[in-house]
């Protein structure tokens, strides 16, 4: 499959955020909006100039410089002598059976991110990534078995969803965002709260209001406050209900960050009127799955303004987990709502196209699950 896009691609030359040398051809969309307006300022234009750019490039999601029609023609050839839109050129898509699609896109540095457009009924949900990897090693998901490769610059979090909205269909459009691909989002606050900032702009950034995108951290207790400045909703993969337990299960995380810091910085949450945390549960057959165990999440979480989402494990090669049955989930639904909590069951989709929660993050090939077909295709 071809991923559609109204515009042409731009040139393979290397991004560089330096004004001072123009060797190398400036990528506008590695700029964020102080350093956009401090660019267009150095060349002696008028700040609005700094805002028509912003939207050619995310309400528009123009490829090149030409197609910013609003610029004067002099201006814009003066800036495409000097810079360029950098998007990216290269991915795959996995399609599922049941409609969800893995994009795979290759970055400039030859890694490749990815992120999962998720359909719902009417809703399209579209997971991303913040990391190339990730380096806490939980011991449930692929992506920690890559280690952490880098962070992704703010801009490539964005492309993102740029180049999931190029390729949707014509009456398709995405409905909310969720943080919870590869990495973890906590451990790159700076590139995170940027991109959030584009994201959720409405004069010249996407528009997507901060109320339908989600942040998924394991646990980093110290800097939650910090997403509640962004406004957006925050979610906490738990997973255990004992530090014990949780030290095997997560061991990087809550050697730094045990329950009772973590819990203790739910409650001072800054929760907003009309919302609630979410709690993320991974459900381990034999290991974090009993009736004991529910009862114990359920004394652990009273108080708090939550909803509980329970997650049975999504297999993939290599791991020594396996996902409970039916009747195991169900039973440990039940537990925590007759404690009062609102609980759901994620349904895992993708599964078949390592698509689903924790699968992100490619196997060796020899690894790679039967059935798993790449379709090729040009961003």
């Amino acid at each position: 499959m071809t991923v559609r896009s109204p515009h042409s691609h731009p040139s393979a030359a290397p991004a560089s955020p330096a004004l001072a040398s123009l060797e190398t051809p400036l990528n506008l969309l590695a700029l964020s909006r102080g350093a956009t307006e401090q660019f267009v300022h150095g060349l002696g234009w008028p700040r609005y100039r700094a805002h028509q750019i912003l939207r050619w490039l995310y309400r528009r999601r123009v490829r090149e410089i030409g197609q910013m029609t609003d610029l004067p023609h002099a201006d814009r050839a003066r800036l495409m002598s000097m810079a360029h839109i950098r998007r990216c050129t290269d991915c795959q898509i996995l399609r599922s059976a049941d409609g969800t699609r893995k994009i795979l896109a290759r970055l400039e540095d030859g890694l490749v991110v990815e992120s999962v457009i998720i359909p719902e009924g009417r809703r399209l949900t579209l997971c991303l990534s913040t990391q190339v990897g990730c380096t806490l090693d939980c011991g449930f998901c692929l992506t920690g078995t890559m280690g952490l490769q880098r962070n992704l610059q703010a801009h490539e979090i964005v492309d993102q969803v740029l180049t999931a909205q190029d390729s949707l269909e014509r009456r398709e459009r995405l409905t909310s965002l969720v943080l919870m691909g590869m990495g973890e989002p906590l451990a790159n606050l700076e590139a995170v709260s940027d991109a959030i900032t584009r994201l959720t702009n409405s004069t010249w950034g996407l528009g997507i209001p901060a109320r339908r995108i989600t942040l998924s951290t394991a646990g980093l207790a110290t800097r939650l406050q910090d997403v509640a400045a962004l406004g957006i909703n925050l979610a906490i993969s738990l997973n255990a209900t004992t530090n014990e337990q949780r030290d095997r299960l997560m061991p990087a995380v809550n050697r730094l960050h045990p329950l009772d810091r973590l819990l203790a910085a739910c409650r001072a949450y800054p929760l907003p009127p009309h919302r609630r945390l979410t709690f993320e549960y991974v459900l381990l057959a034999g290991v974090n799955d009993t009736e004991q165990e529910a009862r114990r999440l359920a004394r652990l979480l009273r108080g708090l303004r939550c909803k509980i989402n329970l997650i049975p494990f999504n297999e993939f090669a290599g791991n020594p987990f396996r996902r409970p049955d039916d009747a195991t989930v169900s039973a440990f639904q039940a537990i925590l709502k007759q404690a009062g909590y609102d609980v759901f069951i994620r349904k895992s989709k993708g599964r078949d196209v390592l698509g689903a929660c924790g699968q992100l993050g490619r196997l060796p090939v020899h690894q790679e699950p039967i059935g798993l077909t790449p379709v090729a295709g040009r961003c």
